[in-house]
């Protein structure tokens, strides 16, 4: 990793890290009650807050679900970019330090539509809790690659163009079980 790429990741995180405390202080809830409504400890909350930890998806969705927004909200909302135009090199992009995968946040202003581009590495699989879907509806477009969802105890196998409709909350794994990366698009209409 190169140190320009590294101060970025830093960069990042501290402004999620910022965002997850105002997210909590605007509820008015105090460390203990947002690890109780998000199920992640009060310590790992802490580091987060500070930038001493890269969070992981599955927790930055946890963090997000107890919110009552997405995660894509939660990383677009610490990089807010004014205007009608979000350029590719302004779009907000986060690592998860984890599985590798990457996400951009692509959709610019102030619609109730969240658009997220998505690369999911050769043969990684990442979890993400039901709480990361309340209040939310969902697409999934898979735009390069093979894709294999699992919301609940259904299982979707996608390949380039197929797009799915995400149902009530339930646990969902998305999996890149094949050799090459995998691209997938999210859109997620925010609650009003």
């Amino acid at each position: 990793m190169t140190d320009e790429l590294s101060s970025k990741e830093d960069d990042i995180n501290r402004r999620i890290g910022q965002r997850v405390r105002l997210e909590r202080e605007a509820r008015g809830w105090s460390l203990t009650e947002l690890a109780q409504q998000s199920g992640v400890s009060r310590a790992m909350i802490h580091k987060v807050e500070r930038g001493e930890s890269s969070p992981t998806a599955a927790l930055l969705a946890r963090l997000s679900g107890a919110f009552g927004m997405s995660m894509s909200q939660l990383i677009a909302q610490s990089e807010i970019q004014p205007g009608t135009l979000l350029r590719h090199a302004q779009q907000p992009v986060w690592q998860d330090p984890e599985s590798g995968y990457i996400r951009r946040h692509v959709s610019p202003g102030t619609l109730p539509l969240d658009v997220v581009n998505v690369e999911l590495p050769a043969g990684v699989t990442v979890p993400m809790a039901a709480i990361s879907y309340f209040s939310r509806r969902q697409l999934i477009w898979v735009l390069e690659g093979a894709l294999t969802f699992h919301e609940g105890e259904s299982v979707y196998e996608m390949a380039a163009g197929d797009c799915l409709e995400l149902g009530d909350p339930a646990d969902c794994v998305f999996s890149n079980r094949s050799g090459q990366p995998c691209r997938y698009a999210v859109m997620v209409l925010k609650a009003g």
